[in-house]
């Protein structure tokens, strides 16, 4: 029952999401993202490029006005005519337009690598059939997300009407006087009117795009979320399985171990401590100017270093401090340091005597 429970644990995903997981969703698509950020910052940008250009695309519906009555309407109605009056005014209007166009175009681009960065996938555009199953379907539709969009949809509705009703009722007064002023007159207020209502609707739009952000954040941190099992399953994929790498680390320290033992004959003496610590050095000025440490270890290492020069008729002299330090700032290849040059030196002038006796 215990190890049921730890299963079942193991499987919960409860951890947050490694590098390597959030860089598989962002590849499919997938970042926390708000699409009311891009509406607000979308309708707040093309308000405001309509009050920049208006003198431009005032003077530029004006001048087609001109050019219709003055023009377009003298001339007869033939296929050639009709075709080219249509052109001439759908160039003037995209020219008159285009300002706005643009600041929307980039304003959308702006809002989108504000939240997500540069992010090319086409991964959505994929055709998945589990998006037909009905089942999935309805558990979209009844799920904490639909609830969520249609509160966000009513808040939505609800602020905009109010903003709209407060600037209506703001200039009832001057909207009721409309009749009697000239109709250049009428037109700049009801811009004036539109225009304030559209900036202070999208700044409003923007207070909720936040909120919906960090909600939209919290979602997606909550739908990567990993569990223990996956964080371990992706370590096995991404660095080994730690049993082969343990393995694999064992094994080369055993041929690391032989490469040891086979210099261990080579060497002139083996200084020891005597059971604990063991140091062979091997000196050959045609190699290096001082004895060179060949192979060393501590117990058991040490027992083998030991057995092997026995073995193999190498001198094993004991000297406990010349053994622990030449232990702690030796590694094995390099030469021994200056400071132990007399001691080392007695102890090889003690073993080159002793097989001159021999």
């Amino acid at each position: 029952m215990r190890s049921i429970d730890l299963q079942f644990f193991a499987g919960e995903k409860t951890e947050k999401a490694t590098p390597k997981k959030r860089q598989e969703v962002r590849k499919k698509g997938q970042t926390a993202k708000s699409q009311e950020i891009n509406t607000a910052f979308v309708l707040l940008t093309v308000f405001f490029a309509l009050f920049v250009f208006s003198s431009y695309i005032l003077d530029h519906f004006l001048a087609l006005f001109r050019e219709t009555f003055n023009e377009f309407m003298l001339q007869d109605v033939t296929e050639l005519s009709i075709r080219s009056i249509t052109i001439t005014i759908v160039i003037e209007i995209l020219k008159a337009l285009a300002p706005v166009m643009i600041a929307a175009i980039v304003a959308a681009f702006v809002a989108n690598y504000v939240q997500v960065g540069f992010l090319f996938s086409s991964e959505p555009l994929k055709m998945k059939l589990e998006r037909l199953d009905p089942i999935k379907g309805a558990k979209r539709i009844f799920s904490i997300r639909a609830i969520v969009e249609l509160l966000k949809s009513l808040l939505k509705i609800s602020f905009v009407g109010v903003i709209t009703f407060a600037f209506l009722w703001m200039n009832m007064s001057e909207i009721l006087r409309l009749i009697h002023k000239s109709t250049w007159d009428s037109l700049s207020i009801i811009a004036s009117i539109t225009g304030k209502m559209g900036l202070f609707s999208g700044l409003a739009l923007l207070f909720l795009a936040m909120f919906d952000y960090i909600y939209q954040r919290y979602d997606f941190e909550k739908n990567i979320r990993m569990s223990k099992q996956d964080i371990k399953d992706e370590m096995k994929n991404t660095e080994g399985d730690p049993l082969i790498k343990s393995k694999i680390k064992q094994k080369q320290r055993e041929m690391a171990m032989r490469r040891m033992m086979q210099e261990v004959p080579k060497a002139d003496v083996v200084i020891t401590n005597p059971t604990h610590y063991a140091i062979a050095l091997k000196y050959d000025e045609a190699e290096a100017d001082a004895p060179i440490v060949v192979a060393k270890g501590v117990d058991y290492v040490a027992q083998k270093i030991i057995f092997v020069a026995k073995e193999n008729d190498v001198v094993t002299v004991e000297n406990r401090p010349l053994a622990r330090a030449l232990y702690a700032q030796v590694e094995i290849g390099e030469t021994i340091p200056e400071e132990f040059f007399k001691a080392v030196a007695e102890i090889l002038a003690y073993v080159y005597r002793l097989r001159r006796n021999i």
